[in-house]
């Protein structure tokens, strides 16, 4: 790009020289037309896949309309989406962000104020090996991902690490100081592991017993992305706090803290943000949970996240890969072998892109809408690559 330089930009992760100008659905171009099948939509952000004519035409009409009044004060628009956002859920209280890292930067500073309150001063969160929850300093902290391991010492504490769908491994780090567990329904970046049902509800049930909070981060797996609306409600229970982001508004930046009355416990000071609330991407918030929060969307994301499963499952059988896992619309394969970047390389070559969050596995988070032709474009790319590398064993 000469018009566009890239070397004005901080270099913080390897790109390949490859400029977007255009979206639309599961489709991107680049500046020399050439047309790319989208499986990774931002990371699971646009859940309506690039551009959709639902959240335009919302942001649109609210920028003519108000675009913030600034959030010492009430506006329309963030009063309504709070409103369908607790009618949908078990909580009472919204707070709005901007991205998700922010959304659980407030989860915690709520806990630790609930503690403060009401657990003599309790602190530590309970968090898991291969969780990630952001890339401020307390939810690297958090997160149990082992690159951020040595960066931005000294840590911010009072995180300890359990293991996930272990349930002794959570109560044998409960003491005094602890305040509350913090999760995600399926870990996404560790290469999509699923907290299971029964995890989930032992772990309501151990955190009750304690006098403890549970936090569900569902950064990822809100919106529908698991075929329900919140990927909590697969277990039937009832967390104290949940944070929201990336699909909430299509591609907007908009996050959300929720929590019930009970652990609503901030005071006036203690969390605020110049953009939070502000209407216009409320309103990219109301046009999305207008169609994700029906009944028919979620079913045919639950039908569609069948059928990409199956596929999946015959194409890992085809090359000898190993399991199909996740949720919905959120699934990986694992490739058995460390390629998980040269197909991803390669696939981009050919226009398709994937994402490999870790070395042997590939993540899938098509938009929700995905149809079924774009899912068997995907798996013959897929196949036309694990074909061409030659490292990935073809056994049919």
């Amino acid at each position: 790009m000469t018009i566009c330089p890239f070397d004005h930009l901080m270099d913080i992760t390897a790109r390949p020289k490859t400029v977007f100008v255009r979206g639309e659905g599961s489709f991107l171009w680049d500046d020399t037309d050439k047309r790319y099948l989208d499986f990774v939509q931002g990371w699971a952000v646009n859940c309506l896949g690039h551009s959709p004519a639902v959240v335009a035409d919302a942001l649109t009409a609210q920028a003519k309309r108000l675009l913030t009044p600034s959030p010492a004060f009430y506006n329309d628009t963030s009063l309504k989406l709070a409103k369908a956002l607790v009618a949908h859920s078990a909580f009472d209280q919204v707070f709005f962000a901007n991205s998700g890292a922010e959304a659980n930067e407030g989860a915690i500073k709520l806990a630790r104020k609930y503690g403060a309150l009401h657990k003599g001063g309790a602190f530590e969160i309970i968090t898991f090996e291969g969780g990630f929850h952001g890339r401020t300093l307390a939810t690297m902290s958090a997160s149990g991902k082992k690159a951020f391991e040595p960066l931005f010492e000294p840590k911010v504490p009072g995180f300890r690490k359990a293991t996930l769908n272990d349930l002794a491994s959570v109560e044998q780090l409960i003491d005094k100081n602890t305040v509350a567990v913090m999760l995600e329904p399926v870990q996404g970046e560790a290469g999509v592991w699923p907290a299971t049902d029964q995890f989930l509800q032992q772990l309501r049930a151990l955190t009750k017993a304690h006098g403890l909070l549970l936090i569900v981060d569902e950064i990822q797996t809100g919106m529908g992305r698991t075929a329900k609306l919140f990927g909590y409600e697969h277990s039937g229970i009832a967390p104290d706090i949940m944070t929201l982001a990336k699909g909430i508004a299509g591609g907007a930046p908009l996050a959300a803290l929720l929590a019930t009355e009970k652990v609503s416990c901030f005071e006036h000071g203690d969390q605020g943000g110049t953009f939070n609330g502000n209407p216009l991407m409320c309103a990219a918030g109301l046009a999305v949970l207008d169609v994700v929060a029906t009944p028919s969307f979620l079913k045919s994301v639950a039908e569609t996240g069948r059928f990409l499963e199956s596929e999946l499952q015959k194409l890992s059988a085809r090359h000898g890969l190993g399991e199909v896992r996740g949720r919905g619309l959120l699934l990986a394969v694992d490739l058995k072998l460390p390629i998980g970047a040269a197909i991803v390389a390669q696939a981009f070559a050919d226009g398709l892109l994937l994402n490999a969050p870790r070395p042997d596995t590939l993540r899938f988070m098509p938009a929700l809408n995905v149809t079924r032709a774009e899912i068997m474009l995907m798996i013959d790319g897929l196949d036309a690559v694990l074909t061409k590398s030659g490292a990935a064993r073809r056994v049919a």
